[in-house]
């Protein structure tokens, strides 16, 4: 699956989630398994703004990238 975004991320019918590493910080950002093959990413401040849909390997691999310090 390629990237898509979403407009209006309140639309999805997913349960959103943030790091609990994010406290009360508010400069995050929150997933929601959208199905099997993809989750989506908001800014938790905006939540209905848009969301990105990811495929699962391709968020693994942002995350990766971004935890390593690449991205």
């Amino acid at each position: 699956m390629t990237s898509r975004t979403v407009r209006d991320a309140s639309t999805l019918p997913v349960t959103w989630w943030k790091s609990s590493a994010s406290a009360a910080q508010s400069d995050c950002v929150e997933c929601g398994i959208v199905d099997a093959d993809s989750v989506a990413v908001r800014d938790s401040k905006n939540p209905t703004g848009p969301a990105v849909l990811f495929g699962r390997a391709a968020l693994t691999a942002m995350v990766g990238a971004v935890a390593a310090g690449t991205l």
